[in-house]
């Protein structure tokens, strides 16, 4: 495990700060940088405790998250179990599957899975669907595979998967983009969970760092939600940039880890 020196604990609360802050300005797609932070910025040598430990964070970012849209009614209960129960078999394969794939291969992976989030933000968010969609068993035929690849996906990268969550539940179900976002944290926060604790048990997850990015994170995620109310004319334009971002720090990854298998 990495020393927790005061530069250290400096570095993780300030990669949480800015993980939160992504999340709490354009809600999604600041998650996937936790774990390039604790790799590139904090000094986590092992990618798989990078990854094992940036997927608590996110299960656990993604859960505080779902308690707001719980209350507002947003999150259409029986889709949303549906489709995060077949995939939870599908993460628990595919962490397991990581766990056992080479640190670079699984970094260029993760680099993939990177430019595919950042790729997804430049669409133009749908509004239309039924507000009022009631699970039906053709329904569930449909959602069932469709979260049992996507849980299999987020496992294997360690990622929340929403960016696959969302367009999944609308396309199965035809519900509304609101509606998608606030049910695909339930499948985020259980994939995420069912992610890490499988790291866990093979002792990829360090819980000192799982807890300075939250403490980090909280605060940054504050600052997130004042910024996006300043950005509130400018948010798309906001986005497209945070997206191009992605993009940069995915190529950075992905050279990385071809130089390490070049290397190797």
């Amino acid at each position: 495990m990495i020393e927790l020196t005061p530069h250290i604990i400096a570095l993780v609360l300030l990669s949480g700060a800015i993980v939160g802050l992504f999340l709490g300005t354009f809600g999604g797609g600041g998650s996937v940088l936790a774990a390039p932070l604790l790799i590139y910025l904090v000094g986590v040598e092992d990618p798989h405790v990078a990854i094992g430990t940036s997927a608590a964070g996110v299960a656990a970012i993604a859960l505080f998250s779902l308690i707001g849209h719980w209350r507002g009614g947003r999150v259409k209960w029986p889709c949303a179990i549906v489709f995060a129960m077949s995939g939870l078999i599908g993460s628990i394969l595919g962490s397991s599957l990581a766990k056992i794939t080479q640190g670079d291969v699984l970094l260029l992976g993760f680099a993939a899975a990177m430019a595919m989030i950042a790729l997804s933000m430049f669409r133009k968010p749908k509004t239309a669907g039924n507000p009022d969609v009631t699970l039906t068993p053709r329904m569930v035929l449909q959602l069932a595979p469709i979260g049992l690849v996507v849980g299999l996906a987020a496992g294997f990268f360690g990622i929340g998967g929403g960016f696959l969550i969302v367009p999944g539940l609308m396309l199965a179900v035809g519900m509304t983009m609101a509606n998608a976002t606030a049910s695909s944290l339930v499948s985020v926060s259980i994939f995420g969970a069912a992610t890490s604790a499988n790291y866990a048990v093979s002792g990829m997850v360090d819980g000192r760092l799982i807890l300075l990015l939250l403490g980090g994170g909280a605060i940054g995620g504050l600052a997130g939600i004042f910024l996006s109310k300043w950005l509130a004319d400018r948010l798309r334009t906001a986005r497209m940039a945070f997206a191009m971002m992605i993009l940069v720090v995915a190529g950075f990854v992905g050279l990385q880890a071809i130089q390490g298998l070049a290397a190797a």
